[in-house]
């Protein structure tokens, strides 16, 4: 017999968007629900993160004036799947996904707003130019009351919550980060006011407190308790003791991604991570419990792969904290290159897809031939644009590599000089002649999208000469948001067996979930989007069980 220290209907581990979701919906149809969360603060990757929700066919597209269909978005998903990921969860997501949203709106203080971001493959059949994007509207993070300072802060001061990231496109802070008005920082700052990631996770939080939903932080979930064949509980660790929780209807692990896991990374990743994006607690706890009582584990040599930056000293929960890179290599005037000093992708492509290209292998098939890599730019740059923490017209710091040449500035980081030279004068080339033949850089939407449009449509958004000293260059390094590989589950979010049956008991969302978009990445929001719409199924379902089970 053993010692419940609680007992509940609904188990939820991890606090981030699916997990609350999940909780709020398993309530909703009548489940008591629990949520514990490792470490101390609430929101896990999703409070750190642009806090968007790829959602097709969403109610607020007509907003923007643009329509969309299942046909559309089936054709769309299943190209960027490649076969990887079964078609009845592709279904089951663009389905729901719209259907989660609307809930959520009619049923927490969630207010969302279609952004005009385009998906990450404009150039495939059934995409979208924006509006299947979805964000949380500002919000009063007073509203939270004792809570309020729970919630995961961004790590870095200037990366505020005070925008939205439409707001942070329309202001052109991708360009200049100082574009957005100091006195209107400071007054949504004084009133409380949060956005982003930030706002969607305060709102959902929010909406659990409202339902008097239990919330156990500081509490790691280590173990599942199962009894004839079914998981029934969890075995938990809080304030250093052993603290068991049953759960009559199932447990949903929504506890993240394995990208701060040293052991599981080496043994399955088709590339390194060496800058993780997201909070240090995502060591894979689900997967492995899941892995424990049978799960079935696919898709494992995945991630939500983004280049990273680094500026020395900047740490975050007394680790290096790291830069997502995606502006600094999308603008004009820079390029990347590896220690031969030649390009190997397209810079301003979606991070997902460009990152790819890091881990080609050398063709004596001994380490990564575009590892390690650099961005490469000039003043013409360095005076329009955001340099990681600096903006135009901020003195150059001291992490900067700079020289007056470029054969100066290969010396300084190990890179051939005469590759170097003779890449920028072939990317200068592409640049007059307005085209990249190398590697189509600014051909399609989201390349602009991500770059300067001021300088006009097309290519001139990403493509600006190289040729002002002095010269700058700062490494990229291989990080990733989160890993994908997780339990395969149903389209209810049920863990499966090696042999395709359903663990009784036992759900799977987010990064600690297979990943419903195979190796691609649908477009912004197309983790926090999937893991919101099977954490919104999986509490349905499991609501469900416990009703059963009485």
């Amino acid at each position: 017999m053993t010692n419940w220290n609680l007992e509940t209907d609904v188990l939820i581990v991890g606090s981030g968007g699916g997990a609350l979701t999940a909780a709020i919906l398993a309530h909703d149809h009548g489940a008591n629900t629990v949520v514990v969360e490792r470490s101390s603060l609430v929101g896990g990757t999703t409070a750190v993160s642009g806090g968007a929700l790829w959602t097709p066919m969403n109610t607020h597209m007509k907003d923007l004036g643009i329509s969309d269909s299942r046909e559309e978005a089936l054709e769309y998903c299943l190209k960027i799947t490649e076969g990887r990921a079964a078609d009845t969860l592709v279904e089951a997501y663009i389905d729901t996904a719209h259907i989660m949203a609307d809930y959520l709106e009619a049923k927490t203080p969630l207010v969302f707003s279609a952004m005009t971001m385009p998906d990450y493959h404009p150039q495939e059949k059934g995409a979208k130019t924006g509006g299947r994007c979805l964000e949380s509207n500002l919000y009063d993070i007073n509203e939270l009351g004792e809570w309020k300072g729970k919630v995961r802060p961004n790590a870095i001061p200037f990366m505020n919550h005070q925008t939205t990231e439409e707001q942070y496109s329309t202001y052109k802070m991708m360009v200049n980060a100082a574009n957005m008005p100091a006195d209107l920082v400071m007054e949504r700052m004084d009133k409380g006011l949060t956005g982003r990631g930030h706002a969607l996770i305060a709102g959902l939080l929010k909406a659990c407190l409202d339902r008097n939903i239990t919330i156990l932080l500081e509490t790691r979930a280590l173990d599942l308790i199962s009894e004839d064949g079914r998981v029934i509980g969890v075995r938990t660790q809080k304030e250093g003791k052993d603290y068991l929780v049953k759960a009559l209807g199932g447990v949903i692990l929504g506890c993240g991604g394995f990208e701060w896991n040293e052991k599981l990374k080496n043994k399955y990743l088709q590339g390194v991570i060496t800058h993780p994006h997201s909070p240090p607690f995502n060591e894979g706890d689900g997967i492995i419990m899941a892995a424990e009582v049978g799960a079935d584990l696919i898709n494992m040599h995945e991630a939500w792969w983004m280049p990273a930056l680094e500026v020395s000293g900047d740490e975050y929960e007394g680790r290096p904290y790291s830069y997502v890179c995606v502006t600094e290599r999308s603008c004009p005037h820079n390029i990347i290159v590896n220690r031969r000093g030649r390009r190997f992708v397209n810079e301003s492509a979606s991070y997902n897809e460009m990152m790819k290209a890091f881990f080609f292998v050398n063709e004596n098939g001994t380490g990564y031939r575009n590892l390690p890599c650099w961005q490469i730019c000039d003043s013409q740059y360095r005076e329009s644009y955001t340099f990681l923490t600096i903006c135009p017209g901020d003195p150059d710091p001291e992490w900067i590599i700079k020289d007056n040449t470029l054969e100066g500035l290969s010396k300084k980081i190990g890179v051939d000089a005469d590759g170097l030279v003779e890449t920028v004068k072939r990317f200068n080339g592409f640049v007059q002649d307005g085209k990249d033949q190398d590697f189509e850089r600014g051909t399609y939407a989201y390349d602009q999208y991500m770059g300067d449009m001021d300088r006009g449509p097309g290519p001139a958004a990403n493509l600006g000469s190289i040729t002002k000293p002095p010269f700058y260059a700062l490494q990229i390094y291989a990080g990733a948001i989160g890993t994908k590989g997780g339990a395969r589950t149903d389209k209810d979010a049920q863990v499966l067996n090696v042999r395709g049956k359903a663990i009784a008991g036992l759900y799977a969302i987010g990064n600690t979930m297979a990943g419903v978009s195979g190796p691609g990445y649908y477009g912004p929001g197309g983790s926090i989007g999937p893991g919101m719409t099977f954490g919104y199924r999986a509490g349905i379902h499991a609501a469900g069980e416990a009703k059963k089970q009485r």
